[in-house]
């Protein structure tokens, strides 16, 4: 199993590197001591799991694990914090580990990361949504905050990231990615979704079909069969 660590602390990285080197099925590709540098060795280098801390300068592992084009590796994660325990365990599939790292526990999480190997498809878990979403273009990383996204429009596997100032390209389908996001976005046509937050008026035509008019003077399509869904939505705030 092809293995990245992900932690900015090098000390945390090198015990973590010497522990799994005891497994003769673990082959640890690479490390990576920040959000940028991990998503960069992830496309380059094709991990099958990720070693991931929670806490790091900058973007979180939680951010960072909400930003993994699909199909993600296997994440557990990793954290000094017992806090974050429970938001992390919430956020993996598989499992998370308390610093310092005990053989028992990692042994169990190795397990997981074998099951997870051979369970197809993914299960869908319940996370917390991310606070930011880290997209990289062409050498540089786009840092989006959530809470400025104004609407997401599908391009075939990927999401195009609609803010007041910026429109990155996200490798992501837009059903994988408002599963991360939550309650707070609401898919409105086959291709499209808007931030709750950001509708500022309905303008409907046709047989239920409409306009969607959002706070940034942009709109977006709203098809009738996700008509009901919004207006629910937006009653729910």
């Amino acid at each position: 199993m092809r293995v990245l660590i992900v932690d900015d602390e090098r000390p945390a990285r090198e015990r973590l590197r010497r522990m799994l080197a005891a497994y003769d099925d673990i082959t640890i590709v690479g490390d990576a001591q920040d959000a940028q540098s991990a998503l960069s060795q992830t496309a380059l280098l094709a991990p099958e799991a990720l070693f991931l801390d929670v806490q790091m300068p900058g973007q979180s592992g939680l951010d960072l694990a909400a930003s993994l084009p699909e199909p993600a590796p296997g994440i557990v994660f990793v954290t000094a914090y017992d806090q974050y325990a429970l938001q992390a365990f919430d956020a993996a599939e598989l499992d998370y580990l308390l610093k310092p790292v005990e053989t028992e526990r990692l042994e169990r999480a190795l397990v997981r990361l074998r099951l997870h190997r051979t369970m197809r498809p993914k299960q869908v878990v319940s996370a917390p949504p991310p606070k930011q979403l880290l997209i990289p273009d062409r050498g540089r990383l786009h840092v989006i905050n959530v809470a400025d996204i104004v609407r997401l429009e599908a391009a075939d596997n990927y999401v195009v990231v609609h803010t007041a100032h910026a429109a990155p390209l996200m490798r992501r389908t837009l059903l994988g990615l408002l599963n991360d996001l939550g309650e707070t976005f609401v898919r409105t046509h086959r291709s499209g979704a808007v931030a709750v937050s950001q509708v500022k008026q309905i303008r409907f035509i046709g047989r239920g079909d409409g306009t969607i008019d959002l706070n940034d003077g942009t709109s977006a399509r709203l098809s009738r069969q996700y008509r009901a869904a919004l207006l629910a939505r937006l009653q729910a705030v």
